[in-house]
């Protein structure tokens, strides 16, 4: 009998780990992603709104602009890519759009707060409200129509996606960037809590609007970006010669929004929130460049970008003398693209470490970010 009752108790045992792995085993299938963020995840929407990312951004991969501001891919698209879902059309591009598998709200210049101060007025909470009237508007358009006309059929996101979709957020950078410009390194974390009170405050309209299934990128290395190198050149550098004050405030921030999503996670118990370290995946980036076969890490490709007060692929008449920001030969070998933003060889390693999960918590790849890993 007392061996019997051990089987059954074994059976039972492996029953459930069987059942678990099982879970984690199976591919979520999002059918779409919504993006919010800034410049790092942007792909078009600022070319769109205020005035076109020129080239050479984006022309070593689409051979175009394409909105983004990198030599080609962004994290976003290689995440869409992995979930072999379309690239993301930006919510605030009127012409060829199609949101069937997702939309893409992220503006460039972005702030978590609503701040004069910011680059852009599309702070994040103006990107949820422009969500939610997405999703007022696609939900109306299908109960007029009961989804049968071509519209609906072929680029409309369809109502029941909502709610399995994947949420990805890619913000911050610019709080902390904006703030370090006339605040000292106390003065700036005392901000933080205000900050992630807004970011709390958009998660929570977002998943009552049904969101579920959240992936939030935690805020890279600030402090690392040649642009903020040459900026403040009488900073304290840390060992690998970054802004050490400014990389103390986002490891602040990011030590706080790990545990704010913890907390969602417990109070909102239908939901799965994923926190993804980008800061470790884009430091170890610039700590080991030569020894990945980057160039130095504070160099940047696009030439001019830094120094002579214009953009990557802006023009500007100086004295009467054209001054053209051009692309170096080999993008491949930079992590930085123009001083500010990633290239795409650098946007494809740190992609990979979030696809497969070594750098979330819980340590889930993308593709099994969903409610069926939750246990």
């Amino acid at each position: 009998m007392a061996t019997s009752k051990i089987t059954f108790a074994i059976i039972v045992l492996l029953f459930g780990l069987t059942k678990k792995l099982s879970a984690v085993s199976i591919s979520c299938n999002f059918p779409a992603v919504y993006n919010f963020g800034d410049s790092n995840s942007d792909t078009g929407a600022i070319s769109a709104a205020i005035g076109e990312v020129p080239p050479p951004n984006g022309v070593a991969f689409f051979g175009r602009s394409a909105g983004r501001h990198s030599d080609g891919r962004l994290i976003i698209d290689f995440i869409t890519e992995n979930l072999t879902l379309p690239y993301l059309t930006p919510y605030l591009d009127s012409v060829g759009a199609n949101y069937r598998h997702g939309a893409n709200f992220a503006t460039g210049g972005s702030c978590i707060r609503p701040t004069v101060a910011c680059f852009s007025p599309f702070h994040l909470g103006t990107q949820v409200s422009q969500f939610i009237h997405f999703k007022t508007r696609t939900l109306s358009l299908y109960n007029q129509t009961n989804g049968k006309t071509p519209f609906c059929k072929g680029v409309l996101a369809r109502p029941k996606d909502f709610s399995k979709a994947l949420y990805t957020f890619d913000i911050g950078q610019n709080d902390l960037a904006i703030g370090f410009q006339n605040m000292t390194e106390e003065q700036l974390k005392a901000t933080i809590p205000l900050i992630l009170e807004n970011f709390t405050i958009a998660l929570k309209l977002l998943y009552k609007e049904g969101a579920r299934f959240f992936s939030i990128h935690n805020t890279g290395p600030t402090g690392c970006l040649p642009y903020i190198l040459k900026s403040f050149p009488a900073t304290p550098r840390d060992l690998y010669g970054c802004l050490k004050p400014l990389n103390n405030v986002a490891i602040e921030f990011n030590k706080q929004l790990k545990k704010k999503i913890s907390e969602l996670n417990k109070e909102l118990a239908s939901s799965l929130f994923t926190y993804v370290d980008v800061y470790s995946a884009k430091y170890n980036l610039i700590t080991k460049a030569k020894s990945l076969g980057f160039v130095d890490s504070f160099d940047y490709c696009c030439v001019g970008a830094i120094g002579r007060g214009m953009g990557c692929g802006k023009t500007i008449f100086p004295n009467g003398t054209e001054l053209y920001s051009s692309s170096c030969k080999n993008p491949k070998n930079f992590i930085s693209w123009d001083g500010i933003h990633y290239s795409e060889t650098a946007n494809m390693q740190v992609a990979n470490r979030i696809l497969d999960g070594l750098i979330s918590d819980p340590p889930l790849p993308t593709q099994k970010a969903c409610k069926l890993t939750k246990y």
